[in-house]
């Protein structure tokens, strides 16, 4: 379980710094995306910087598992609740960057995380 989660959230790292490569190209454009202040750009940054925040949560699910022990049926919830947050997250703050009827799928990478917790606290 640990090396998944470690890879997730080591995808996550590498993915943030793609990411933040790609829309830095434009980020000097004061009207990209309808400017600074845009639901557009606002989104794409969160999608962003969401790789970078899940990934270190997956790297605290793996430190927890190291440090204390997380009972069977709960660390491999917690794992699924922690990859779902991290996979989705970004999908559906890019998504919704696009075309915003998607934000109303945000429930989705929050549940996912809120599981994730929850599945580590109470399997500790």
């Amino acid at each position: 379980m640990e090396i998944l989660m470690l890879r997730v959230a080591w995808a996550g790292m590498l993915l943030g710094v793609i990411s933040g490569a790609v829309i830095g190209l434009f980020f000097h454009r004061e009207d990209w995306m309808g400017g600074y202040n845009s639901f557009r750009r606002r989104l794409t940054r969160l999608g962003h910087i969401s790789f970078f925040g899940l990934g270190f949560v997956n790297f605290a699910f793996v430190l927890t598992l190291y440090v204390t022990e997380v009972r069977a049926p709960w660390e491999a919830i917690a794992a699924a609740g922690f990859i779902t947050g991290a996979a989705m997250m970004p999908a559906i703050c890019f998504l919704s960057a696009w075309k915003k009827p998607f934000r109303a799928l945000f429930f989705i990478p929050v549940s996912g995380v809120l599981t994730g917790v929850v599945a580590t606290l109470a399997g500790m």
